[in-house]
């Protein structure tokens, strides 16, 4: 009878314990849903690729942007153009449209410039730099204090026993690809 009691005193313990723990994790439970709710509202305009587009922008043009420097490729408007194009495509849910797009940007490719640097005790560059400089036109047709123009420019070095024809399809890929990436930034993730 005594083993019976205290069996039964057990079992009503571990009942006991159970019920805490239930009420433990549904009170747990309940704090993570509230702190997140919270923090989803506090974030505001957001999305997971990184950009703080506003909601009611759903096109975007991208007008040719010209070659308006001496030098480069004849295709590095075309290949800078598709480029662009791409991104936009690839990390926001824009629809990229020929003309009167919400967001609309264009430009000129204002610097195509191989400089020396890095001097050497010889009087000649250690290093050799290929830069490419595009001034963009941006305009949020929906906020137009987001308008602006800028120039962006990136670099890439190559060593100076090496010509500029034997770098420049291994370069320019590079350097257009971040200058994307910095104008992406500057109108899609307002950095």
């Amino acid at each position: 009878m005594k083993n019976r009691f205290l069996r039964l005193n057990d079992e009503l313990r571990m009942i006991r314990a159970a019920g805490r723990n239930d009420k433990l994790k549904r009170l747990f439970l309940s704090f993570i849903i509230l702190n997140s709710s919270f923090i989803i509202q506090s974030c505001g305009v957001y999305s997971f690729t990184g950009t703080t587009l506003s909601p009611n922008i759903k096109t975007v043009t991208v007008n040719n942007f010209v070659l308006a420097t001496a030098g480069g490729p004849a295709n590095l408007p075309l290949t800078f153009n598709e480029k662009l194009k791409e991104y936009y495509q690839r990390y926001t849910n824009l629809k990229v449209v020929p003309a009167n797009g919400d967001m609309v940007l264009e430009g000129n490719i204002t610097g195509y410039d191989l400089l020396a640097v890095a001097p050497t005790a010889q009087d000649q560059a250690g290093v050799n730099r290929l830069q490419i400089t595009v001034l963009t036109r941006f305009y949020n047709n929906k906020d137009e204090s987001k308008n602006f123009e800028q120039a962006f420019s990136f670099y890439q070095d190559f060593p100076q026993g090496q010509t500029l024809s034997q770098n420049e399809s291994r370069l320019v890929p590079k350097i257009l690809d971040q200058i994307v990436l910095d104008i992406f930034n500057k109108t899609a993730a307002d950095w």
